[in-house]
């Protein structure tokens, strides 16, 4: 598993949105080291906050929390400087192997100050930018398969935790439960809780059994249910029929109700309504084709002799149009002739030229000159005048069509409506119709709530039969069962004297393995080989306990307080170790009260080994100039940020490729 990136909006004294890129891969290589470096108060806590939250929500063990319920501390990681309107944010992408496939899933929690129902929003963004609903729904399982809550503490830790660890005889509580569950004892304890809860609930079974009636009589109770049951059974069956036989005799009297004009007279009233409504649309389509055949209308039965005006009209007026173009060229001509006797052309050419004129004009206007004398003498006015009358003319023969078809509707819809009146029946005819028809109906509604009734008491009868046979099973299985939980309270108790057995050898066996790495990664950190021959860790407690080479123990005393701390980072180192589990490692101020030969060891050989990434939260008295010089020239250090805080305004600034140095 590895962290890539951190995004934090409006978190904090984080303001705005910061991102931090955390992959420790670069160009080159790999180098296990992101260094952020930070003042006391200015923000390094609350990165380590904001990953535990970013994983765990509501379940996440933040140093700041304290008592307070999950919606207050929500509010009070709001931003004291953010817009009400904006939302805190917080994104953490990861890396982790999945089906032998490397897989990216980016954690987003947000939430508004106030929240809704006191908790955040969970959104889990895949490869492909999608949000698998079902991933969100089940999240706090699927990362406690990927990095449990309980041993959490052991790769995000703090120097306080370290602190507590090195100078306690007996490790705190949450190195304790971080241990039991790498240990997997708290599998074994459970179990044990459960069987003491089975043992129980059995017991209480057996306490409350009481005695049932007498066989005899529960057998005598379910052969009356039955026999009641095939009687009830007979009753719907006739029921059933007499509702096929009444539905028939209801519909003889409803099919000659309508045959016998019951159904007309019924509405006999609306029939004439509606014969009035169509005489009075009659007439209003009446009285518009009047309207028409007074206007223009009547135009329409000399169709032939309109479109002959018009085409004489339209002769007359082109052949006008001719001849005013012909005398407008013979003045041209004129004045072209008048023009080349002043250039003193030869007479004999300007002849030609005339002629030439007279011959074209004749040949162009021949077809003119041969035409009738006009007789119509129509204008452009009076052509345009008769084009309108033309077209109004279609559209009111258009209009007067669509009427005389709606009129003939009308007029058929009329006679139909009139024999539908003729056909009805009269009044006494009808209430006896009627009556016949009320009678059948109200049979038919008697017989179906009876074969209802019967049904549900049907239904009961089936359930009471149910419970009488089950009560009948249960008797007889009543001695079987009895010694069934007898059984099982007495294998329980067995089986936890297994478990006690199993948890003793479990824990042994792990803490062995345990005690191995501790020891050496102590001595590895301490460069100290004839200080420490053994180091055991006790059952119960786990308390550490250290043996000199003449197996005498060694006194936590005489540690040095920086040897104190080493021995709880190599604790903490070899849990990690013993958990087989390749997760990054958070360490929140790293170094407080070591030495400088002991801090250089834990520069040199801690930091570069703990992990294939280790997330470093130091401020500049930690991991100072020379120490961050000695990680550089190691290329152990992939990314730097200095967490630059403004005390005026209380808020952090994320810069990226800087430390203090």
């Amino acid at each position: 598993m590895i962290f890539l990136e951190l995004v934090l909006e409006n978190f904090g004294p984080y303001c705005g949105k910061q991102v931090i890129n955390l992959d420790p891969r670069t160009e080159e290589n790999l180098r296990p080291i992101i260094l952020l470096g930070g003042m006391n108060g200015g923000g390094k806590t609350t990165l380590m906050d904001a990953i535990r939250l970013a994983l765990y929500g509501q379940r996440a063990q933040c140093s700041t929390r304290g008592n307070l319920s999950y919606s207050d501390f929500l509010n009070q990681c709001v931003n004291s400087k953010a817009n009400p309107a904006e939302k805190t944010r917080i994104e953490l992408l990861f890396e982790h192997i999945e089906n032998d496939k490397p897989i990216k899933y980016r954690i987003v929690r947000y939430w508004e100050k106030n929240p809704k129902d006191g908790k955040d929003t969970l959104g889990i963004l895949g490869d492909n930018d999608t949000w698998p609903e079902s991933l969100v729904n089940i999240w706090d399982d699927y990362i406690e398969n990927l990095l449990p809550l309980g041993i959490s503490n052991l790769f995000l830790f703090d120097g306080e935790q370290v602190k507590e660890l090195a100078e306690q005889e007996l490790p705190p509580q949450i190195v304790i439960e971080a241990i039991r569950g790498l240990l997997g004892l708290e599998l074994a304890d459970k179990l044990a809780i459960d069987l003491e809860v089975l043992v129980n609930r059995k017991r209480k079974e057996m306490a409350d059994i009481k005695d049932l009636a007498n066989l005899d009589e529960i057998e005598k109770k379910l052969l009356q249910q039955q026999e009641d049951y095939q009687s009830t059974e007979k009753k719907l069956a006739n029921f059933k029929n007499q509702i096929a036989e009444l539905e028939t005799i209801q519909q003889v009297a409803l099919d000659k109700f309508v045959s016998d004009g019951g159904k007309i007279a019924a509405e006999r009233s609306q029939l004439e309504e509606k014969q009035k409504e169509k005489t009075t649309a009659l007439e209003i389509v009446r009285q518009s084709l009047c309207e028409l055949a007074a206007d223009i209308l009547p135009l329409a039965l000399i169709p032939n002799l309109l479109s002959q005006v018009q085409a004489q009209g339209t002769k007359e007026f082109r052949n006008q149009q001719i001849q005013l173009a012909r005398d407008v060229l013979l003045e041209r001509d004129q004045r072209l002739l008048s023009w080349l006797r002043q250039l003193a052309i030869a007479p004999t050419k300007i002849d030609k030229i005339q002629s030439f004129l007279v011959d074209d004009l004749d040949s162009l206007y021949t077809d003119s000159s041969q035409a009738e004398a006009p007789w119509l003498l129509a204008d452009e006015e009076s052509l345009s005048q008769l084009d309108n009358v033309r077209y109004h003319l279609q559209n009111a023969r258009n209009i007067a069509k669509q009427k005389l078809d709606n009129l003939k509707n009308l007029e058929e819809e009329i006679i139909t409506l009139e024999r539908q009146v003729q056909t009805a029946a009269e009044p006494e005819a009808y209430q006896k119709l009627r009556d016949a028809v009320d009678t059948a109906q109200n049979e038919v509604v008697q017989a179906k709530a009876n074969y209802e009734i019967t049904h549900q008491k049907l239904a009961k009868l089936t359930d009471t039969i149910e419970i009488t046979k089950k009560e009948l099973k249960d008797f007889t299985d009543k001695n079987i069962d009895h010694k069934n939980r007898e059984h099982i309270i007495n294998s329980a108790s067995k089986v936890q004297e297994t478990l006690k057995v199993f948890r003793e050898k479990l824990t042994l066996r792990k803490l062995n393995k345990l005690e191995e790495e501790v020891k050496n990664c102590f001595l590895y950190l301490l460069h100290k080989s004839d200080l420490v021959f053994r180091v055991a860790i006790d059952t119960k407690t786990f308390a550490l306990s250290l043996f000199d080479f003449e197996g005498q123990p060694v006194p936590k005393h005489r540690l040095s307080a920086g040897e104190k701390q080493l021995l709880a980072i190599a604790f903490l180192w070899g849990l990690a170790k013993v958990s087989g589990l390749r997760l990054p490692v958070a360490i929140d101020t790293p170094l407080g009260r070591l030495d400088s030969s002991h801090r250089q060891n834990l520069i040199e050989r801690y930091f570069p080994s703990a992990s294939h990434q280790v997330i470093l939260l130091s401020t500049d008295t930690e991991i100072g100039k020379q120490e961050v010089e000695t990680l550089r020239e190691n290329e152990a250090i992939a990314r730097e940020y200095l967490l630059k805080y403004n005390s005026a305004t209380r808020q952090t600034t994320v810069v990226e490729n800087k430390y203090f140095w």
